[in-house]
């Protein structure tokens, strides 16, 4: 882990116009320097750097942030390869926080298995190509499978002998230690004697993001009922199977420059559709999906569609799956495949182009997969009809943006014949029970200063945003987290500024439309809870472009009269005068604009509605609009006639 001193050191040497001018043509203006924009094609320049802050802005693309957000976004690299390639640049010697002993063994024994693992790729593939047992045997096969030269050279296919110990004594020939055979499970000890584990296989090679082999996997030749076909390394220092998705660092490329990855289950799969010009896949490797496997997914794109063989047990048991794919706020199509046929079969029959078309004809959403598959089972049963409604509901509930979620419920709806009412209803129930989980686990300490401080914005105002107002919460959840606040109406308690308007927000069930802005307040939530200092550098060195990118906005900025407290003749503040007004105030002003907002959808609703057979409802909704207007009464009294100032950000295209 390269330590903080060094980070520091690399963003104070690196020359953000050098390292820039790498990649772009650079033209003085004014203090400034301006270009064409390398994010998109455009023929008036509108790339501004700013050597004097150390950050640059696209304004054609919306892009900006720091040199080391730059080649994150330009280079794909991650944040720790970034920071080597300026390191690299400019000679600054990298170094890592002080490791203890158990910590450089630990590095050792990893950089000894790699080593290992890629001795072991290189022996099979050589056996594959050159011996005449593995072109008899392992290289048939694959030429049967339709699999070419230049895809298994690609992939770096590989055979293992039959012979029980040959890779094993040709290892320890070559100097290798057994100790690390055994611990990449390469090799097996039984009865005080060595063998290989993958004997008599075709061989796929696991790469890691940055493409070292970590693992394998073997494919058998025999049709021995109790010889298990597929045989996978087991998990060790550098492979965990949770974490590896296979493929991806062949795959990453493409899925950034087509913005989707498909999602298969096997080896063969994803080789056969790399063939077919289809680059963008990547397989679970046969298992469950992980939280981790989907974060590796959502670095390089939003958008991930499942490919299925047609088994619908085998479907339904992936629905969990699939649900964390939702959690993670990525967006998922699922592609069912014809009966009898598997990615890796169905492209061999098709052209590329025909493959391509048949996604794009087919894939559906998930929600409507999930309930034609299961519609099948209520037909006539209305119990299980409600199970299904309460099982989509579920699903629906972990999505994280609220927009997405609405228009889902509104869907099912008309596909249920339920009313939306109803679903939405549900749908809150679910969401509340696990807020209130949460705030359960407090200590009565904590939970006494999450009390909610002003008037509760009603559970039935639902899927309502207003995302000036959010900028604006932003806004001083980065600026001034860690200042406190006293709050007069609680007894002068204090509290920070981020624990208070995360408790208001929190209390209200209210959610950030703008997903950076979503990001940021978790972000700053997850560390209030592990009761770390909220720091600057954390977010304006993120590793998300696009929080970072935020961040440098708001820490270098001038001002301008918020759009919220733009008010005749009051007295006027910068941020941060007073804290303890501004903070109260802006959060106000947010719950403010989304009961506005909700009032005139009632009211809307109220005209809209046919007086004679809608009764109920209407009187239903008039008692929500009065209750919304006692709060709206509540909130307009406290927020008085104090303006406060926004930011908008320094960089001009106009400079």
């Amino acid at each position: 882990m390269i330590d903080q001193a060094t980070i520091e050191k690399i963003f104070e040497t690196a020359d953000i116009v050098e390292v820039i001018s790498e990649f772009v043509q650079l033209k003085k203006a004014g203090s400034n320097f301006k270009g064409l924009s390398p994010f998109s094609n455009e023929k008036t320049p509108s790339f501004m750097v700013s050597p004097s802050k150390g950050i640059y802005k696209d304004f054609s693309s919306g892009k900006g942030g720091n040199v080391v957000g730059f080649l994150m976004e330009i280079e794909k690299l991650s944040y720790p390869d970034a920071l080597r390639y300026l390191a690299r640049k400019y000679n600054i010697q990298l170094i890592e926080k002080e490791r203890t002993e158990e910590e450089v063994q630990q590095e050792n024994e990893r950089e000894s298995l790699l080593v290992v693992s890629s001795f072991a790729q290189k022996y099979f593939s050589h056996n594959l190509h050159e011996s005449a047992e593995g072109k008899a045997i392992g290289h048939k096969y694959l030429m049967e499978r339709g699999i070419r030269e230049n895809t298994i050279d690609k992939f770096q296919l590989g055979y293992s002998f039959t012979e029980r110990d040959a890779f094993t004594q040709e290892a320890k020939i070559k100097g290798y230690k057994p100790e690390f055979l055994m611990k990449t499970g390469l090799s097996i000890e039984k009865n005080g004697l060595q063998f290989d584990r993958f004997a008599g296989r075709v061989m796929f090679p696991i790469h890691g993001i940055s493409g070292n082999v970590v693992g394998f996997g073997g494919r058998t030749l025999r049709t021995d009922k109790d010889t298990a076909k597929y045989l996978n390394s087991p998990e060790s220092e550098i492979y965990y199977k949770s974490k590896i998705l296979y493929g991806l660092f062949f795959a990453k490329k493409a899925i950034v420059n087509s913005d989707k990855c498909y999602l298969v289950e096997g080896y063969t799969d994803v080789i056969s559709l790399h063939q077919a010009g289809m680059e963008n896949v990547v397989a679970s490797s046969g298992t469950a999906l992980t939280v981790e496997q989907i974060r590796l997914i959502k670095r390089f794109t939003q958008n991930i569609t499942i490919i299925y063989d047609g088994d619908e047990a085998g479907i339904k048991a992936s629905f969990r799956g699939i649900d964390l794919v939702l959690e993670e706020g990525l967006n998922v199509r699922v592609l069912l495949l014809p009966d009898g046929e598997d990615p890796d079969s169905f492209s061999k029959i098709h052209s590329s182009s025909e493959l391509k078309d048949f996604i794009k004809e087919n894939e559906k959403d998930f929600i409507s997969f999930k309930l034609q598959i299961l519609l099948k089972e209520t037909v006539n049963d209305p119990i299980k009809k409600a199970n299904l409604i309460t099982d989509i509901v579920k699903t629906i509930s972990v999505i994280p943006q609220g927009i997405t979620r609405a228009v889902y419920i509104r869907e099912c709806s008309t596909l249920l014949k339920v009313d939306e009412h109803i679903l939405l209803s549900e749908l809150n129930k679910i969401r509340r029970r696990i807020d209130e989980a949460k705030w359960s686990s407090r200590t009565p300490e904590r939970a006494a200063l999450d009390a909610p401080a002003q008037p509760l914005v009603p559970s039935f105002v639902d899927e309502i945003y207003s995302e000036h107002e959010e900028r604006e919460i932003i806004y001083f959840l980065l600026k001034f987290a860690n200042e406190k606040l006293r709050l007069p109406a609680e007894d002068n308690a204090e509290i920070s500024v981020a624990e208070y308007i995360i408790r208001e927000i929190q209390n209200d069930n209210l959610e950030f439309k703008n997903l950076i802005y979503k990001k940021v307040f978790e972000e700053i939530n997850r560390k209030i809870e592990k009761a770390e200092k909220v720091e600057e550098k954390s977010f304006t060195f993120s590793e998300d472009l696009k929080i970072s990118e935020l961040a440098v906005e708001i820490f270098t900025s001038r001002y301008e009269i918020s759009k919220v407290w733009r008010r005749k003749n009051t007295y006027i503040e910068l941020p941060g005068e007073n804290l303890g007004t501004e903070v109260p105030k802006t959060v106000l002003a947010y719950k403010n604009k989304i009961i506005m907002i909700a009032l005139s959808e009632l009211n809307s609703k109220i005209k809209n509605a046919n007086s004679e057979t809608e009764v109920d409802k209407i009187t239903e909704i008039q008692k929500q609009v009065m209750n919304l207007n006692e709060i709206k009464r509540i909130i307009s009294k406290d927020l008085g006639g104090r303006t406060v100032i926004s930011f908008i950000s320094v960089i001009s295209s106009n400079n």
